[in-house]
């Protein structure tokens, strides 16, 4: 990693790419520390740091934005309103004729989707700004600007809902930004940010509280070495692949013989990397963050109770949701029949399998089993040290369990993996144009 960042600071183009990025994220982290007007930030604190329904949901929420939702500030809704409109327009995409006939018109057809994906995203923004707006007044975190009275308190309300709306779409700009002229995916790097800040505060105030119970200490420890054990796994795991041999035949063409060499097929256990956990949880957080526009409601307090975020049917719903979306990705990035078509037409062969739609079946059979080894990976690691990290944390007493779970892990170390294969790809792309000329 260090290698190849020192390598990408060698070459101008990536450096000025990589300084981009840096800037985009910086004023990002900015918008994440500029207020709203009318909020009282210590309100919304304590509701999440408390006990109240809903508070596990907006601690989630708050980790995903670094902070910003906690601080209520104007980049509150972060990122999330764009990721559920592109997973939403992903699985119109499937079922809808008109947008797949779009999907697959090239680069054309591509931007119009995008462009779809921007306007619904902001509908999305909308929707969910409005639900937060009335969970922060059923916290009376929010104070009227224009005097006294209902009227007053609801004019407030609208200029926050505008303003929430507007950091989103500056966020999404932002991400789209980094994407195009920086160096990764910037919907990925915002969200990676978002959880090192917040794992950064949550840690320090982690060892304020030593000073107050020296005990506390050893929870750190514990925290950190596991930390330490999950990031092994993760990366072990996120490298780990099924390599499938591919014979080439010998074809002698005039005067010259060509193919005759063995290759293979690098099929990765965690194929989809962090968009699976992002995915399903988005989808996990979106019910709540609808029902929130009735925040002291029975049916949003009955559903906080027992099918919120920190409940057994979130986690399992989070769990199944992860497998699906495992699959979907590898539906979308692995095509076998594409493959087996390549194999034939290049003269290859899988030994002990026919060309044609028998090496299709064989690929797609081979990479459903690797696609469920890689799905379990990731539902295991989104559950199992997530109960660990809360028992470290005595019951939220030092904040880093809901601050950095196993997911917020994942995402982090799947980015930064990403990451320096892209930075890698980029290297290796500026050498071959330096040889070429």
């Amino acid at each position: 990693m260090f290698e190849t960042l020192k390598n990408a600071f060698k070459t101008k183009e990536i450096r000025v790419k990589i300084f981009l990025t840096l800037a985009l994220l910086l004023v990002y982290r900015i918008g994440c520390y500029i207020p709203l007007p009318g909020i009282q930030a210590g309100k919304i604190e304590a509701a999440i740091l408390g006990t109240s329904a809903g508070g596990d949901f907006l601690s989630i929420l708050s980790t995903m934005t670094g902070g910003s939702m906690q601080n209520g500030t104007l980049f509150a809704l972060g990122i999330l309103p764009f990721i559920n409109a592109f997973i939403i327009m992903q699985l119109l995409t499937l079922a809808i004729p008109k947008l797949e006939r779009l999907s697959k018109e090239g680069e054309l057809g591509r931007k119009k989707l995008t462009q779809i994906t921007r306007y619904f995203a902001i509908v999305l923004a909308i929707v969910q700004a409005i639900g937060i707006i009335f969970t922060w007044k059923s916290y009376d975190a929010i104070e009227p600007l224009f005097g006294d009275g209902q009227a007053s308190l609801v004019m407030t309300m609208i200029c926050i809902v505008v303003l929430l709306v507007a950091g989103s779409t500056m966020v999404m700009w932002l991400g789209e930004r980094m994407t195009e002229y920086g160096i990764g995916n910037g919907t990925s790097l915002i969200i990676f940010v978002g959880i090192l800040s917040s794992f950064g505060v949550s840690l320090a105030k982690a060892f304020k509280m030593v000073g107050e119970q020296w005990t506390y200490i050893w929870n750190i420890i514990g925290f950190l070495i596991i930390v330490f054990l999950i990031f092994l796994f993760i990366v072990f795991t996120d490298l780990s692949e099924r390599r499938v041999t591919v014979q080439y035949a010998k074809q002698i063409k005039g005067n010259k013989m060509y193919g005759g060499r063995s290759t293979h097929i690098p099929i990765r256990v965690n194929s989809g990397g962090v968009m699976p956990i992002i995915f399903a949880s988005s989808i996990c957080m979106f019910p709540q963050m609808i029902m929130s526009f009735w925040p002291t409601s029975d049916a949003y307090v009955w559903y906080s109770t027992h099918m919120g975020s920190g409940t057994w049917p979130y986690y399992v719903f989070l769990a199944l949701f992860i497998i699906f979306f495992s699959y979907f990705y590898s539906m979308i990035q692995f095509n076998p029949d594409e493959i087996s078509k390549n194999i034939q037409q290049s003269g290859g062969l899988i030994m002990g399998i026919r060309a044609g739609k028998p090496t299709a079946d064989y690929l797609r059979r081979v990479n459903n089993r690797i696609v469920l080894v890689g799905a379990l990976f990731l539902a295991v690691l989104a559950l199992v040290p997530t109960f660990i990290f809360q028992a470290l944390s005595d019951n939220g007493a030092l904040g880093f369990g809901s601050a950095f779970s196993a997911t917020g892990l994942l995402i982090v170390v799947s980015v930064a993996l990403e990451l320096n294969k892209q930075l890698e790809s980029q290297i290796m792309m500026r050498h071959y144009k330096g040889f070429l000329k």
